[in-house]
């Protein structure tokens, strides 16, 4: 299962990084406003200075709704690096842009997808990567997790190569839950991830093994 950070943040990217886990990064246009990202030129070097810290894909969402407009967004998001995947809305004119980009050699993410029928649309039109919003979806009283293995489970039997990737994480459990079903690829926040880090058991063990190294001296 590949690990992708979710946030525009470049040093908890290079935080990420560094622990050699990293396989790419997912943004949206939240996170790029929590960062103060203003301007067009100036979210386009975001991308790029991310993509030059990452060897991996990095999502880059397009904020236009029609058809063209999505096809100019996303050609300019491409031309960036050859890294860069077009992070595109499950809407109508979405779906019809993602078979353009697939057509024409561009990769995409299908992003706020809610249920089976979504990804299976978003499959059929060649997406690279669909995003499941697991946490939004335990929002609602409904099991996001239950979503990521359904979609898992319909791609497998139906030879689909688009990627599941579950998005939304809201914790480190969040992420252990969708490994178990499948999911080819997680999105999360640093914390997650370095929450995967922690155990009391841990903590106790390491304390008691270095007082007893000490006792050798």
């Amino acid at each position: 299962m590949k690990f992708f950070i979710d946030t525009a943040n470049l040093d908890q990217i290079k935080e990420a990084n560094e622990l050699g886990i990293l396989d790419g990064v997912t943004t949206n246009p939240s996170l790029m406003a929590k960062e103060g990202i203003k301007g067009h030129d100036a979210v386009m070097k975001h991308y790029k200075d991310i993509c030059e810290m990452v060897d991996g894909d990095i999502s880059a969402e397009v904020v236009s709704t029609e058809f063209n407009d999505i096809i100019e967004e996303g050609k300019k998001l491409a031309a960036i690096h050859p890294n860069i995947v077009v992070k595109v809305p499950m809407i109508k004119d979405g779906v019809k842009a993602i078979k353009w980009f697939t057509d024409n050699g561009i990769k995409t993410n299908c992003t706020l997808v809610f249920n089976a029928g979504q990804a299976i649309l978003c499959a059929k039109a060649g997406a690279k990567y669909v995003s499941p919003f697991v946490g939004r979806i335990d929002d609602t009283g409904w099991d996001g997790v239950q979503l990521v293995e359904q979609i898992v489970h319909i791609y497998n039997i139906q030879g689909l190569k688009t990627q599941v990737l579950a998005a939304s994480m809201r914790n480190s459990n969040h992420i252990v839950r969708c490994a178990e079903v499948g999911a080819h690829v997680v999105t999360s926040p640093l914390d997650a991830i370095l929450g995967l880090l922690k155990h009391p058991l841990t903590d106790s063990g390491l304390a008691k093994f270095l007082d007893d190294a000490k006792k050798l001296q």
